[in-house]
């Protein structure tokens, strides 16, 4: 599968992925009004490899950019540079002023944090191995930025927050599929999605490849039931929405079947962040953290596992197995009054504006 790539290469802290050119001109393309006159940094970008550096200096004119910047970090720990460029010559990529850099170019770096302090906005691919540490330090700095990632990053325990308290939400332009990226020669070629392109250079494939920012675009304010097509409904159709067994709520197979009427809290799959619209849907937490009904506890003896309601009785209990374990306090169905099956990840949203069945005219 693609996603080996990223897993083999948060394993290996080896995740210098640089973003298809293409990829990049879909998605900035959305933004054109926004950038112009900003001064725009990329921290995460060798000029010599980054196609985010080539794109907006080959587009810096068409933007309207102030300046633009680029720094990135040396593996080696040797130092490395700045480089800015504010307009002459577009097409030639090469053209800029150098700045060497005391350090090794960490965003994390005091002197880069002091080159994000004077900029408009961020727009780069960061190691996706650091994207808790990055995002972090992006909304610290209260700039604007525009950054891919990957969506298991969406429901973090770190990043999840962000999305929910408004401070960032997905892109325009990728909602599916995987996405190509080229990687240096010394990158090892061993999943599935893995080649060398025509012009000689490593590319791996990845899946689940989104757009973070928080700029704000018309995508996510698109309504989630439009009046014309035709909506799900919970009532009538109770079976195909099961309860949990440890929440007060209904689990939602696909994002496609939410309900319009249902009032309470729903269990969607992390896709749904592809379509949210936040006038439309509130959203409540993440299936493994909000909190539960009941207790998922391991006895004393560690001969059993329980679980235990809020006034300390027992509602079910198992003999222990590591299986039985693992699933820990996340979101159970319900199987006739006992737990059931784990869902994949979930998260919790509610309807804003449910609409009943017989008033969904």
């Amino acid at each position: 599968m693609a996603n080996d790539n990223l897993r083999q290469a948060k394993a290996a802290k080896n995740d210098e992925f640089y973003t298809q050119y293409d990829d990049i001109a879909a998605e900035l393309k959305h933004y054109s009004t926004f950038l112009r006159g900003k001064t725009v940094f990329c921290n995460c970008d060798d000029p010599t490899w980054s196609n985010f550096w080539k794109y907006l200096h080959n587009n810096f004119s068409v933007l309207g950019l102030k300046k633009l910047i680029s720094t990135h970090y040396e593996a080696d720990g040797s130092p490395s540079y700045k480089m800015e460029y504010e307009g002459g010559d577009d097409l030639n990529t090469e053209i800029g002023i150098v700045t060497p850099l005391h350090g090794n170019g960490d965003f994390r770096s005091e002197e880069c944090m002091e080159i994000l302090r004077t900029c408009d906005v961020v727009i780069t691919n960061p190691p996706f191995s650091l994207t808790v540490p990055y995002m972090n330090c992006l909304i610290e700095s209260g700039k604007w930025f525009l950054v891919i990632g990957n969506m298991n990053a969406s429901h973090n325990k770190d990043i999840f927050p962000l999305i929910r308290d408004n401070k960032m939400w997905y892109g325009v332009s990728i909602h599916s599929g995987d996405r190509k990226f080229n990687v240096p020669d010394s990158y090892p070629l061993n999943a599935a999605g893995c080649g060398v392109d025509p012009d000689g250079r490593k590319f791996i494939r990845v899946k689940g490849v989104r757009w973070y920012t928080n700029i704000d675009n018309k995508n996510r304010h698109q309504p989630f039931f439009p009046p014309e097509d035709a909506h799900c409904y919970y009532e009538g159709n109770e079976d195909k929405y099961p309860k949990y067994y440890n929440f007060d709520g209904i689990d939602v197979a696909k994002t496609e079947l939410i309900p319009i009427d249902y009032e309470g809290y729903m269990g969607v799959p992390v896709s749904f962040l592809d379509k949210y619209n936040p006038d439309d849907f509130e959203l409540i937490g993440t299936g493994s953290d909000v909190p539960k009904t009941m207790t998922h506890t391991v006895t004393e003896n560690k001969k059993t596992i329980a679980y235990v309601r809020p006034d300390g009785s027992i509602a079910w209990s198992t003999p222990y197995t590591v299986s039985e374990r693992k699933l820990g306090n996340g979101l159970r169905i319900d199987n006739n009054g006992v737990p059931g099956n784990s869902p994949f990840s979930r998260i919790i949203i509610r309807n804003r504006h449910p609409i009943a069945k017989k008033d969904d005219i």
